[in-house]
């Protein structure tokens, strides 16, 4: 089962959170038998090289890749796709309206507005094709919420199919409420 159906049939899932870029410690984890690795890059130093070098030891041991980009800008979400990630996980989801914003980021047409290239991701051209017939329905799409505006939208945010997985960021909603940690 993929990490997609397998998020979808909430089933019990462990990922690794790779916050250094050394990429012994991907393979390590990878080879651990996480179901998938999520490279932090919001809260460490991994530059989009380096994430490039965690998506490829990850995927070379057939264990999925899901970056946290440091925002929410195309800037970033582009660079990590076209290097091959498995999907995002996008940290700090507040409303409906940025929602609909990463999925134009995340998904092509006609779900969203990702541009077509040849990287990493469509094997450098020779799975173009095969790349972009299958992505939108494989691809996986995991928010964060992390305050209290994101918890008091949430039945409005999850109304989108695109989102395959939530997770809670308890540090930021406490900040958010004004009772940090």
């Amino acid at each position: 089962m993929s990490l997609k159906e397998s998020l979808r049939a909430r089933n019990k899932l462990f990922g690794a959170w790779v916050s250094y870029a050394e990429p012994s410690i991907s393979e390590t984890f990878a080879k651990a038998g996480f179901d998938f690795l999520a490279i932090d890059m919001e809260h460490s130093s991994i530059t989009l090289p380096e994430a490039k070098n965690i998506i490829t030891v990850s995927q070379s041991y057939n264990v999925p890749c899901l970056p946290r980009p440091v925002s929410h800008s195309n800037d970033f979400i582009k660079p990590l796709l076209e290097f091959g990630a498995n999907g995002m996980l996008i940290q700090m989801v507040d409303n409906a309206d940025q929602v609909e914003k990463l999925i134009n980021h995340i998904k092509y047409p006609p779900i969203g507005k990702r541009s077509y290239g040849v990287n990493r991701a469509q094997g450098y051209g020779f799975e173009f094709e095969k790349y972009i017939k299958n992505w939108n329905e494989s691809s996986i799409f995991m928010i964060q919420i992390e305050s209290i505006t994101g918890v008091n939208n949430i039945e409005r945010i999850l109304s989108f199919d695109e989102i395959d997985g939530v997770m809670i960021g308890p540090y930021d909603i406490s900040g958010s409420l004004g009772f940090p940690g």
